[in-house]
């Protein structure tokens, strides 16, 4: 069996997995159906099943996307009649706001909670220069990675997210901020970036997540192009060829170590796919260039993955690829074992990064007063159920 049969069947088990924790229907109980989530060929099928022309969708499309628009009857290129006739059959969803945290920085915390009661967060990160800012999506109600270091780890994988849910967790934060209709042309967003990098592992609910994303970048509505959009994974292979192939956005592993032996540990995906596969699949991964490079996400965590020596055989181990190190300081959590890196040590890392000429950023922890920066999510649905 050649590489690419292994790969095509482990995308299929990969997919078949993802089936078992599949979200709720669009469905209300009282028959409605949300509008938010579908594609353009399903609101055109819902239209035409409705009795009505498939120009009715380009519209509802415009009034959703573009708009922001919730209520049928705001719609005003729809006749009051026929406004009255989607608003008995159909509704233009969002998630409820459970809670709404602002940080001392102005990082934003959302917990977004959904009809079934299950709950996730999402962050917005203002840039601290420029009137723009990156929306870290979640894609999944908890997580199966069990990363050591990461909050969100430790919550269980409840079931993956809906397109209409992670789409809305990001209209709900325009709302939040009043962004709509969506910027045109050179008219800055504030809402200007998407990050796949909230909880849960993107490409194991590969399928909503593309769907959504298809949505976030069609002209005609949301409008980001997929260079705005950057999805974090932990290093599904399969998942990630067929990410490049079908979607080309921006691509971020969390690499957090240079050793398949510490890596398991830390990572434990990397039993699976460890760090050879890994690092195979970035120089596959289409688009990538010094324009569009791949981003290594790497956790500082003292003792443990920040010597000298780790960052030289970080450098060997991507030399020849377009890349960016993303060095992120530990952000501790209730619970959790490990400590930061010495800011001293984190520069003389960086240093080393630097010199063999790729960038190495020391990212500015965000948001850590109110467990928002990176590694602290959880639900924590019980503290405000």
């Amino acid at each position: 069996m050649s590489v690419t049969d292994l790969t095509a069947a482990e995308r299929e088990r990969i997919l078949a997995k993802a089936a078992h924790f599949s979200p709720p229907d669009y469905v209300l109980p009282d028959g409605r159906r949300d509008l938010v989530g579908l594609s353009r060929e399903e609101l055109i099928a819902e239209m035409e099943a409705f009795g009505e022309k498939p120009f009715r969708a380009k519209q509802l499309w415009h009034w959703i996307y573009h708009q922001g628009v919730r209520d049928f009857s705001a719609m005003s290129s729809i006749a009051r009649p026929l406004q009255e006739k989607l608003a008995e059959r159909f509704i233009v969803g969002r998630p409820e706001v459970a809670t709404d945290q602002l940080s001392k920085d102005e990082t934003r915390k959302f917990l977004f909670r959904f009809r079934d009661h299950e709950a996730v967060e999402t962050v917005y990160i203002p840039d601290r220069q420029e009137d723009r800012g990156a929306v870290c999506l979640s894609s999944q109600v908890g997580c199966t990675l069990s990363c050591r270091f990461c909050h969100t780890g430790t919550q269980r994988l409840a079931r993956n997210l809906s397109a209409a849910e992670i789409v809305g967790q990001f209209m709900a934060a325009r709302d939040a901020y009043s962004e709509w209709p969506s910027p045109k042309g050179e008219t800055p967003r504030l809402l200007s970036t998407i990050v796949l990098m909230g909880m849960g592992e993107p490409l194991y609910n590969y399928e909503n997540v593309a769907k959504a994303m298809k949505i976030v970048m069609d002209g005609e509505g949301i409008g980001l192009s997929r260079r705005r959009i950057t999805l974090s994974t932990s290093g599904v292979v399969p998942m990630m060829d067929r990410a490049g192939e079908e979607l080309g956005v921006n691509l971020a592993v969390s690499l957090h170590a240079v050793t398949d032996e510490l890596r398991d540990e830390l990572v434990p995906l990397n039993r699976k796919y460890p760090i050879k596969e890994v690092i195979e699949a970035c120089r596959r991964y289409p688009g990538a260039s010094n324009a569009r490079r791949i981003t290594f996400e790497y956790i500082m965590l003292r003792g443990i993955n920040d010597s000298e020596a780790d960052a030289r055989a970080l450098v060997k181990l991507i030399a020849g690829l377009p890349a960016k190190v993303n060095l992120i300081p530990f952000n501790p959590w209730p619970g959790s074992a490990y400590q930061p890196s010495t800011p001293e040590q984190l520069k003389k890392f960086a240093a080393i990064v630097m010199n063999a000429g790729y960038a190495a950023p020391i990212r500015t922890p965000r948001g850590r007063d109110i467990l928002a920066a990176c590694g602290q999510l959880k639900s924590a649905m019980e503290k405000v159920a």
